[in-house]
């Protein structure tokens, strides 16, 4: 009798616990959910806020045209776009080669004095303050040369993109399975070359993500923007002449007394979310369409 009463007693304890824990697991997964939509929430404000602001003065020409002085309507921020695309393509040039075999580096060697000190100065690197890096750019470039160039800009912003690729390339590199590597290495191949054709295409998503992500950065970057490229409301596209930027062109019309300004402001603010979400998008695309050719092959 009392064998058949402990058995009772235990299944009685494991239905309490099986309970409690389906309560814990409910309460956390509701927790979960209200911080996720107390961050999505303000995301959502900002993008809609944008839209209603900027979505008014919107058009093709916007896309074209030159800007054109206070109190004339019409105009575009045409310079100010391409001008981006070669500062962001620049600091492209500049952080995501080095960024990327630096993150190889400190993922085949993490523990050596160099793979320590290379991640401990990315990390320093990600919390300098922008307005810091434009100083710097500023220094090295500006001065000697004499005057304002979209190559200084380029360098600022590569400077701000580079810890990001480099900590995100590696973290990829990490969740690479080692029997991939050791794969390789055991079929004759060197060691650069596992690391560049069998271990960086097998991460080649995440890598992708960490430079969307990075580009996504320094493209609403204006602080050192000030201080290397300088803004241009000419179209030009000489790398080593200063050159327009959305973000700086948004800090300009929106720092001006005038009411026709501060609608450019705010349309070229929702010009900047576009060209940014395009970017992430056609990458997401461009990786899904990899993936599927690799599974047809």
């Amino acid at each position: 009798m009392s064998v058949a009463v402990g058995r009772v007693a235990l299944q009685a304890r494991r239905r309490r616990r099986f309970w409690l824990r389906r309560a814990v697991n409910s309460v956390m997964l509701g927790l979960t959910g209200l911080a996720a939509l107390a961050a999505t929430v303000p995301l959502v404000w900002i993008l809609v806020y944008v839209i209603q602001q900027g979505g008014r003065f919107l058009s093709l020409d916007f896309f074209t045209r030159l800007p054109t002085p206070v109190g004339v309507p019409g105009g575009g921020v045409s310079n100010a776009i391409v001008g981006s695309a070669i500062l962001v393509g620049l600091a492209c040039l500049f952080s995501i080669p080095p960024g990327i075999l630096a993150a190889i580096y400190a993922a085949a060697r993490p523990n050596t004095p160099l793979g320590v000190a290379l991640r401990f100065g990315t990390d320093v690197l990600s919390g300098v303050p922008s307005i810091v890096v434009g100083i710097f750019a500023y220094t090295i470039l500006v001065l000697p040369m004499k005057h304002f160039s979209a190559l200084a800009g380029g360098l600022a912003l590569a400077v701000i993109m580079l810890p990001t690729v480099v900590r995100t390339t590696e973290e990829m590199l990490k969740l690479v399975p080692g029997g991939l590597r050791e794969a390789s290495l055991a079929l004759g191949a060197p060691e650069w070359r596992t690391s560049l054709q069998v271990m960086l295409p097998a991460a080649l998503e995440g890598v992708i993500t960490g430079v969307m992500l990075g580009i996504a950065r320094v493209a609403g970057e204006a602080a050192p923007l000030m201080l290397t490229s300088f803004g241009n409301p000419f179209w030009n596209t000489d790398i080593t002449q200063p050159m327009a930027a959305l973000p700086h062109t948004i800090f300009v019309y929106a720092i001006a007394p005038y009411k026709d300004w501060h609608d450019k402001a705010w349309t070229t603010a929702l010009v900047l979310i576009i060209l940014v979400l395009g970017l992430n998008v056609a990458a997401r695309l461009l990786v899904g369409w990899r993936q599927r050719q690799l599974r047809g092959a």
